[in-house]
């Protein structure tokens, strides 16, 4: 059996498109992601540059809001106070995106559109919603008047985006778990060109191997074993590329990761061979299957939207639950986002019965093969 297995990788890794598929090109398709969006979380807006101009009468409890905001430590804007025409000029020159003009009601003026004038407009209408809101309090409470400036002055962010185990989430994540995921199922073209040396009707190499006497479960289990070795290795390789040359931020133990690729590259050399040994249909037909699967599983399961896999489960959940690739991109949040171990299990468990009934189908459809000359 090893030496079968040994002498099967070999062939596998003189074949080009072998190496390709499953290997180079995702690696390519993950640095094409990650300059597209992969750091899009890291980035961060410049501090707001804001003029004051004080007019006679200004409002106090304004420019002490404005200072709130300006040190309490989210550098969200920076403020300095102008004359009017110094103020003018700058914002001509683009060196402050707005001019706060606080005179006994402050107003904000402008020169164009953009975010950092979307949050000048916020900050101001921030403070005129509260202090309609004082105005309330004196009309109804007036001893809650003190707490009620005090909560508006002290500004904090009290709303925090967080996954159900306590870790942020990424909007991103999702594509790389899903071409994660393509990769694993890329493992079917090493599969299927394993199924394709062992029909006698298909290549001379086959031929030969049919009339040995080993037997059929041990031919297709040595390549099954050296294509899931050589699939198994290209996912690693990929996992080590966006976490250690990509540093994308996969939070789940290295450990857990590899048992997750583990499961899905052998799912991925199962659907090649069980597609691979299919009937006499010609081989261009045989890999327009398995190139169509793969594509619409990992589409599925979130590949070219990061939303597609949460629209499936919502209107038709029963596809995330027999999707190879959905199973293994929600395996790998259920380990990085949604700290979820039964789930995490259920997943692979699927993953495995599968794996073990095409490889059975395809062990009876080969054994059934028979040629009246080869």
């Amino acid at each position: 059996m090893l030496h079968l297995i040994k002498y099967n990788l070999l062939v596998k890794l003189k074949n080009f498109a072998t190496t390709f598929w499953p290997l180079i090109f995702p690696i390519l398709l993950g640095t094409m992601f990650y300059f597209a969006f992969g750091n899009i979380d890291d980035a961060d807006f410049e501090t707001v540059q804001v003029g004051i101009v004080k007019e006679d009468g200004a409002d106090t409890l304004f420019l002490m809001f404005l200072d709130q905001i300006e040190n309490n430590g989210n550098h969200l804007i920076a403020a300095q106070e102008l004359s009017e025409s110094a103020a003018l000029t700058k914002l001509e020159n683009e060196e402050i995106s707005g001019i706060y003009q606080v005179g006994s009601s402050p107003s904000l003026t402008v020169a164009s559109n953009g975010i950092p004038q979307s949050i000048l407009q916020s900050i101001l209408s921030g403070y005129e919603t509260g202090k309609s809101t004082i105005r309330n309090i004196v009309r109804t409470h007036p001893s809650g008047l003190w707490d009620g400036i005090q909560q508006m002055l002290n500004q904090q962010e009290t709303l925090t985006e967080v996954s159900l185990g306590g870790q942020t989430i990424n909007g991103s994540a999702q594509f790389f778990y899903a071409l994660i995921a393509m990769t694993c199922l890329y493992g079917c073209f090493i599969g299927f060109g394993s199924a394709i040396t062992l029909q006698a009707n298909l290549t001379a190499l086959a031929a030969r191997r049919c009339v040995t006497p080993t037997h059929k479960l041990k031919l297709i289990l040595s390549e099954q074993i050296a294509s899931f070795l050589l699939g198994y290795f290209d996912v690693i390789v990929l996992l080590i590329y966006l976490r250690y040359i990509l540093k994308l931020d996969f939070q789940g133990k290295i450990g857990s990761m590899l048992l997750i690729s583990f499961f899905g590259s052998l799912i991925g050399v199962s659907i090649g061979i069980f597609v691979g040994s299919l009937g006499k249909m010609k081989e261009g037909g045989k890999i327009g299957i398995i190139l169509g699967f793969s594509m619409v599983c990992s589409f599925l399961s979130g590949l070219m939207n990061n939303t597609m896999k949460d629209l499936v489960e919502k209107n038709m959940p029963v596809i995330n639950r027999i999707n190879p690739a959905a199973l293994i991109s929600d395996a790998f949040y259920c380990i990085n986002v949604y700290d979820d171990m039964s789930r995490y299990y259920r997943n692979l468990f699927t993953l495995a019965v599968m794996s073990i009934i095409l490889v059975t189908a395809s062990f009876l459809l080969i054994r059934r093969e028979s040629y009246d000359s080869i």
